[in-house]
Protein backbone atom coordinates (compact mmCIF):
# COMPACT_ATOMS: atom_id res chain seq x y z
CA UNK A 1 0.00 0.00 0.00
CA UNK A 2 2.58 2.70 0.94
CA UNK A 3 4.42 2.05 -2.56
CA UNK A 4 0.87 2.74 -3.98
CA UNK A 5 0.72 5.54 -2.22
CA UNK A 6 4.36 6.98 -2.91
CA UNK A 7 4.00 6.16 -6.87
CA UNK A 8 0.81 8.70 -6.49
CA UNK A 9 2.28 11.36 -4.65
CA UNK A 10 5.23 11.36 -7.30
CA UNK A 11 2.79 11.11 -10.64
CA UNK A 12 1.00 13.58 -8.95
CA UNK A 13 -2.64 11.50 -9.30
CA UNK A 14 -4.92 11.97 -6.45
CA UNK A 15 -4.09 9.86 -3.55
CA UNK A 16 -7.84 8.27 -2.31
CA UNK A 17 -7.99 8.42 1.75
CA UNK A 18 -10.52 7.99 4.76
CA UNK A 19 -12.33 11.44 5.07
CA UNK A 20 -12.21 13.57 8.78
CA UNK A 21 -14.13 15.85 10.32
CA UNK A 22 -11.70 18.26 9.19
CA UNK A 23 -12.29 18.02 5.15
CA UNK A 24 -16.66 19.16 5.68
CA UNK A 25 -15.72 22.73 4.29
CA UNK A 26 -13.94 21.48 1.64
CA UNK A 27 -16.75 18.83 0.67
CA UNK A 28 -19.44 21.71 1.31
CA UNK A 29 -17.32 23.91 -1.26
CA UNK A 30 -16.95 20.75 -3.88
CA UNK A 31 -20.47 19.77 -2.94
CA UNK A 32 -22.36 22.86 -4.23
CA UNK A 33 -20.08 23.39 -7.41
CA UNK A 34 -21.37 20.33 -8.11
CA UNK A 35 -25.41 20.17 -7.63
CA UNK A 36 -28.20 22.86 -7.63
CA UNK A 37 -28.42 22.48 -3.83
CA UNK A 38 -25.00 21.77 -2.11
CA UNK A 39 -25.26 20.45 1.12
CA UNK A 40 -23.92 22.62 4.45
CA UNK A 41 -20.68 22.38 6.23
CA UNK A 42 -22.63 22.05 9.22
CA UNK A 43 -24.59 18.82 7.35
CA UNK A 44 -21.26 17.16 6.02
CA UNK A 45 -19.95 17.32 9.92
CA UNK A 46 -22.60 15.29 10.72
CA UNK A 47 -22.37 12.71 8.41
CA UNK A 48 -18.69 12.49 8.49
CA UNK A 49 -19.06 12.32 12.40
CA UNK A 50 -21.90 8.79 11.73
CA UNK A 51 -20.19 5.88 11.99
CA UNK A 52 -22.15 4.29 9.42
CA UNK A 53 -21.32 6.57 6.66
CA UNK A 54 -18.17 5.71 4.82
CA UNK A 55 -16.41 8.35 2.81
CA UNK A 56 -13.66 8.36 0.48
CA UNK A 57 -11.85 11.48 -0.62
CA UNK A 58 -9.58 11.90 -3.61
CA UNK A 59 -6.33 14.50 -2.41
CA UNK A 60 -4.21 15.99 -4.72
CA UNK A 61 -0.65 14.43 -4.10
CA UNK A 62 3.12 15.58 -5.21
CA UNK A 63 5.71 17.56 -4.40
CA UNK A 64 4.15 20.80 -5.02
CA UNK A 65 0.07 20.64 -4.29
CA UNK A 66 -2.50 21.04 -1.28
CA UNK A 67 -3.74 17.87 0.09
CA UNK A 68 -7.34 19.41 -0.38
CA UNK A 69 -9.71 17.11 -1.68
CA UNK A 70 -10.24 17.40 -5.10
CA UNK A 71 -13.46 14.29 -5.48
CA UNK A 72 -15.21 12.23 -2.76
CA UNK A 73 -17.94 9.66 -2.65
CA UNK A 74 -19.98 9.16 0.86
CA UNK A 75 -21.88 5.86 1.42
CA UNK A 76 -24.54 5.00 4.24
CA UNK A 77 -24.11 1.58 5.05
CA UNK A 78 -27.28 -0.17 6.79
CA UNK A 79 -26.67 -4.18 7.31
CA UNK A 80 -25.08 -5.78 4.84
CA UNK A 81 -26.91 -3.19 2.48
CA UNK A 82 -25.19 0.32 1.62
CA UNK A 83 -26.82 3.32 -0.51
CA UNK A 84 -24.29 6.13 -2.65
CA UNK A 85 -25.73 8.97 -0.73
CA UNK A 86 -23.15 11.39 -2.96
CA UNK A 87 -20.10 11.62 -4.93
CA UNK A 88 -18.59 15.24 -6.28
CA UNK A 89 -15.33 15.73 -8.13
CA UNK A 90 -13.85 19.15 -8.87
CA UNK A 91 -14.22 20.20 -12.38
CA UNK A 92 -10.45 20.56 -13.04
CA UNK A 93 -10.08 16.95 -12.18
CA UNK A 94 -13.39 15.80 -14.38
CA UNK A 95 -13.05 13.19 -17.26
CA UNK A 96 -10.25 11.84 -15.73
CA UNK A 97 -11.27 8.67 -14.37
CA UNK A 98 -11.68 9.96 -10.84
CA UNK A 99 -15.15 9.10 -10.04
CA UNK A 100 -15.07 5.90 -11.22
CA UNK A 101 -11.49 5.61 -8.51
CA UNK A 102 -13.48 6.72 -5.81
CA UNK A 103 -16.68 4.49 -6.64
CA UNK A 104 -14.32 1.47 -6.95
CA UNK A 105 -12.28 2.05 -3.67
CA UNK A 106 -15.77 2.95 -2.26
CA UNK A 107 -16.83 -0.91 -3.23
CA UNK A 108 -14.02 -2.43 -2.20
CA UNK A 109 -14.22 -1.13 1.10
CA UNK A 110 -18.26 -2.19 1.27
CA UNK A 111 -16.97 -5.47 0.32
CA UNK A 112 -14.42 -5.95 2.85
CA UNK A 113 -17.13 -4.58 5.35
CA UNK A 114 -19.21 -7.73 3.95
CA UNK A 115 -22.06 -5.77 2.15
CA UNK A 116 -23.85 -7.36 -0.26
CA UNK A 117 -25.63 -4.76 -2.34
CA UNK A 118 -25.23 -1.10 -3.00
CA UNK A 119 -27.81 1.21 -4.59
CA UNK A 120 -27.62 4.85 -5.61
CA UNK A 121 -30.05 7.81 -7.42
CA UNK A 122 -28.66 9.19 -10.34
CA UNK A 123 -30.49 11.57 -12.69
CA UNK A 124 -31.87 9.81 -15.62
CA UNK A 125 -30.19 12.69 -17.74
CA UNK A 126 -26.64 12.73 -16.37
CA UNK A 127 -25.63 10.47 -19.09
CA UNK A 128 -22.03 10.12 -18.20
CA UNK A 129 -22.78 9.24 -14.57
CA UNK A 130 -25.04 6.59 -15.92
CA UNK A 131 -22.29 5.27 -18.23
CA UNK A 132 -19.84 4.98 -15.52
CA UNK A 133 -22.71 3.11 -13.07
CA UNK A 134 -23.36 0.59 -15.92
CA UNK A 135 -19.66 -0.05 -16.55
CA UNK A 136 -19.39 -0.74 -12.89
CA UNK A 137 -22.12 -3.29 -12.59
CA UNK A 138 -25.12 -1.25 -11.29
CA UNK A 139 -28.72 -1.97 -13.14
CA UNK A 140 -31.82 -0.16 -13.22
CA UNK A 141 -34.30 -1.25 -10.81
CA UNK A 142 -36.48 1.31 -10.48
CA UNK A 143 -37.72 4.93 -11.44
CA UNK A 144 -38.33 7.68 -9.80
CA UNK A 145 -40.75 10.49 -11.48
CA UNK A 146 -39.89 14.60 -11.54
CA UNK A 147 -37.23 13.75 -8.61
CA UNK A 148 -34.74 15.93 -9.34
CA UNK A 149 -35.41 19.91 -9.67
CA UNK A 150 -33.88 20.88 -13.14
CA UNK A 151 -33.05 23.97 -14.68
CA UNK A 152 -35.96 27.08 -14.98
CA UNK A 153 -38.79 24.50 -13.22
CA UNK A 154 -37.96 21.41 -15.10
CA UNK A 155 -37.60 18.30 -13.22
CA UNK A 156 -35.88 15.28 -14.55
CA UNK A 157 -36.72 11.41 -12.95
CA UNK A 158 -34.37 9.61 -11.37
CA UNK A 159 -32.45 6.07 -11.96
CA UNK A 160 -32.40 3.92 -9.18
CA UNK A 161 -29.73 1.72 -9.56
CA UNK A 162 -28.37 -1.50 -7.65
CA UNK A 163 -24.93 -3.72 -7.71
CA UNK A 164 -24.27 -7.11 -6.14
CA UNK A 165 -21.06 -6.71 -4.37
CA UNK A 166 -21.02 -10.72 -3.66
Amino acid sequence: MFLNLWHSFMQGRPVLTQASLSDASALAELHEASFARGWSSLEFEAMLADHNILTVVARRAGPATSRRPVGFVMVRRALDEAEVLTIAVARSHRGKGLGRDLMEEAMRRLYADRISTLFLEVSETNEPACRLYRRLGFAKVGERKGYYAGAEGAASGALVMRANLR
